[in-house]
């Protein structure tokens, strides 16, 4: 049985994708309760200034924690192989401005 069992967990899962809708988004919130926790998706289009109207999610994930780990282990392991081939990410965007040599500041 636990043979069974393991040769079950190797097998690839077959998905259907066809209807999927794909999404951009440049900003996410996380919320939750103790059971599950919502993950709002959306467009910042100002992201380097102030915001003075709202962002608008245009998609809501919600999740149990064992997906919401599960989802967390494969984000992990999928940057940490884009590092390793170009570079560290860095999430600060002041840290990513480019200061023009003579610019006035």
């Amino acid at each position: 049985m636990a043979e069974q069992d393991k040769k079950n967990q190797n097998r690839p899962i077959s998905v259907e994708d066809s209807h999927a809708n794909c999404y951009y988004a440049n900003f996410c919130r996380v919320t939750g309760s103790p059971e599950e926790l919502i993950i709002d998706f959306g467009l910042n289009s100002q992201p380097m200034g102030a915001n003075d109207k709202p962002i608008d999610i245009n998609q809501r994930v919600v999740l149990n924690f064992y997906t919401a780990k599960r989802l967390l282990h494969a984000l992990h392991v999928s940057v940490q192989r884009h590092e390793e081939v170009f570079g560290n990410i860095e999430t600060d965007i002041q840290k990513r401005v480019v200061h023009k040599e003579g610019a006035s500041t």
